[in-house]
């Protein structure tokens, strides 16, 4: 004689459903709420201490008059109009403008370009990679002083030298207005291009290469593979260092420091180096208010790009 084993009887759909439990004070300590916020104060105050403090004070002194010594004085406006009255300050944006285009129609594809014919390797791929990767790992003073003895305008330059062989007369390089923002645009994507590379060099891994073998089957050239395979299936990717380009370019300060100061005749003043002019190059304390306000304008702008990026991605996230 066999048992068999009742099976449990499923609920009934109109039975009552259990209360939640009501949260209050007393049931979140119960739970460990106290000790995650006792472990989180810590953080809390190092963060709002040199990050949010800082921020308050900013906005707080673009809306004063002070040499960091006497007493602030409330002036409004007043930094935000000398700003916008400031002739420099539109030669700033125009340079700044000037330095972003050239990065995105010189620097911006030549890491994708880079990364497909390197992808395209199959021996020595690792050393392609490190070597692209090397001038990442010099440390930017370095480069940019290491540059500057490269852009010598006399013959004898290194630059120069390379040209005569050619036949090409000497250029003047940083030296001359014309030639001093594409010049510090070589450097910055030279310096630059490596971290990208990898960056591209990873995602080129997920495409499936049976979309390059069905491209191939259709009479696709390596043009029309990169075309319609690979920069469609790196579409998210490419947008993500567009944005971090634009937002890079937009605070570019080292290599128009170092290489020209500004120079010459403004021609490589951007604003993040009129911040540093406002701030320091006079008399210290004088521009204070003057460059606490162009960094607040030049935070909203970022803020406001930053804002349009995550938008777009959201909105390709949903499609």
């Amino acid at each position: 004689m066999t048992a068999t084993l009742a099976e449990p009887e499923a609920p009934a759909a109109d039975a009552p459903q259990p209360a939640r439990r009501r949260r209050t004070p007393i049931t979140w300590v119960q739970r460990g709420g106290l000790t995650t916020l006792l472990f989180l104060v810590p953080t809390l105050v190092i963060f709002g201490v040199f990050s949010w403090t800082p921020i308050v004070e900013a906005v707080v002194m673009s809306f004063q008059k002070t040499n960091l010594v006497t007493a602030p004085v409330f002036v409004g406006w007043s930094n935000f109009e000398a700003v916008f009255r400031d002739p420099v300050f539109w030669i700033a944006i125009r340079n700044t403008g000037y330095f972003a285009f050239l990065a995105l129609i010189f620097g911006y594809p030549l890491p994708l370009v880079a990364a497909v014919l390197m992808s395209e390797f199959t021996r020595m791929k690792g050393f392609y990679s490190v070597l692209a990767y090397l001038p990442v790992v010099i440390p930017p003073v370095v480069s940019v002083l290491l540059w500057k003895i490269f852009y010598d305008a006399g013959p004898t330059g290194v630059f120069n030298s390379i040209l005569g062989w050619f036949g090409i007369p000497p250029q003047p390089w940083i030296q001359d207005a014309t030639t001093a923002m594409p010049s510090l645009v070589l450097e910055a994507t030279w310096a630059g291009a490596g971290g990208t590379i990898i960056i591209y060099l990873a995602a080129l891994t997920s495409v499936a290469p049976e979309l390059y073998d069905a491209a191939e089957v259709d009479g696709a050239s390596i043009w029309g593979k990169i075309w319609h395979v690979t920069l469609p299936q790196l579409r998210g990717i490419l947008f993500i260092t567009l944005i971090l380009q634009i937002i890079a370019t937009a605070q570019v300060f080292l290599q128009p420091f170092l290489f020209t100061g500004g120079g010459p005749a403004n021609s490589t003043t951007t604003i993040l180096l009129l911040i540093y002019q406002y701030a320091f190059t006079n008399s210290l304390g004088v521009g204070v208010g003057k460059a606490t306000a162009l960094s607040l304008m030049l935070a909203v702008f970022l803020a406001v790009l930053s804002i349009v990026y995550f938008r777009v991605t959201k909105r390709w996230s949903d499609n």
